[in-house]
């Protein structure tokens, strides 16, 4: 599995722009060169940057799972609870498909910040953690990431329906046994959140049976990236600034991927907005959407929530109280500080009781 590490230097930033004319940035995450050409590695605060180190699988059970990595179109990687079962029917885990975030634009399923966190809920729940590497804007717009995310679904039908022993290799054959496929859950964090709404939106479409025996039983989008044109409230607090979210960054990284000339109320980022299917119109399974009390973007996730109810849908909120946007991916934070040690295990055990409701 292809790793995007964030481990160079500064030294080597100056020299890949050597010659070559900055034409756009994102401070500390990305520039874009006058070739097109994209560098990503990370210059912004160096003490952020070992939550950027990817952590490389092992088959060797540790903290009471396993991570393999599963290369291919798309590829992927499965964390498998010790608690996974070894063969028969019964028994079996919920799958939960993990839509990374980074505005479309950066980030990598390896990265210690998911790592940390999707190995700790793999065992909480227990499940099946699958977490799918996405495609990176400006190189690839959307809906690259879209259609991605529906690969990887179609990819773990052909694995449900294998025969026993045919399986792609032996941790495919160890999936095979392990996941329930009739439970499978999408989860998303920021961007990927978004995507957990456009994901299940087009399974929707092609009807349970065109996906039988993979069934999407519920979805998790946590902190979304909708915007509206206009600022909302929540957008114009003052917040103290961080690397990991900002203004800046939410209009840049949508610009560089929403399709050329797309409004920024473009159903891919305001789903709930005028340019946007009508909710009533389009299949969503149950949703638990995660709202971060001191996140730019809650007032736009709170009208997502509001307008799935208005449309019918069945939707639970969590509302992370006294947090900002994506404060549980933050494993100093989440083992040095109390508060957001306990918000990222109340995070956890509502994702654990949504799945096992549906």
């Amino acid at each position: 599995m292809a790793t995007a590490t964030a481990t160079d230097s500064q030294h080597q930033v100056m020299q890949a722009a050597a010659g070559r004319k900055v034409v756009d940035e994102v401070s500390g995450w990305l520039r874009v060169l006058e070739d097109g050409s994209v560098d990503r590695t990370w210059t912004g605060p160096p003490e952020a940057l070992p939550l950027m180190q990817p952590v490389p699988p092992y088959a060797v059970p540790r903290d009471g799972h396993t991570l393999h990595d599963f290369p291919g179109d798309p590829s992927f990687r499965v964390y498998l609870p010790e608690a996974a079962p070894t063969g028969g029917e019964g028994g079996r885990l919920a799958v939960v498909v993990h839509l990374h975030g980074g505005g479309f634009c950066v980030s990598h399923p390896s990265w210690l910040m998911y790592h940390h966190f999707y190995a700790r809920l793999a065992c909480a729940v227990p499940a099946v953690v699958v977490s799918i590497e996405l495609p990176l804007a400006p190189e690839r717009r959307l809906p690259a990431h879209i259609d991605t995310g529906v690969a990887a679904l179609r990819r773990l039908r052909s694995i449900a329906l294998s025969n026993a022993g045919a399986a792609e290799d032996p941790a495919a054959e160890l999936l095979r046994h392990a996941a329930d496929f009739s439970r499978v859950f999408l989860i998303g964090d920021s961007s990927g959140a978004n995507l957990v709404h456009l994901v299940a939106a087009r399974v929707g479409e092609d009807g349970a049976g065109s996906w039988s025996p993979l069934r999407v039983a519920g979805a998790v989008p946590i902190h979304p990236g909708f915007v509206r044109a206009t600022r909302s409230p929540s957008e114009l607090e003052a917040r103290p600034d961080s690397v990991f979210f900002s203004l800046d960054m939410l209009d840049k990284f949508n610009a560089m991927a929403l399709p050329e000339g797309a409004a920024k109320e473009h159903p891919f980022t305001c789903p709930m907005g005028p340019l946007a299917p009508p909710l009533e119109s389009v299949t969503l399974p149950p949703m638990l959407v995660v709202v971060g009390e001191h996140d730019l973007v809650r007032d736009t996730n709170l009208e997502y929530c509001d307008a799935l109810r208005t449309a019918g849908k069945e939707v639970e909120v969590l509302l992370n109280r006294g947090m900002s946007h994506a404060f549980y991916l933050n494993k100093y934070a989440v083992e040095m500080d109390p508060t957001t040690g306990e918000r990222t295990q109340e995070l956890i055990d509502a994702i654990s009781s949504f799945i096992a409701r549906q």
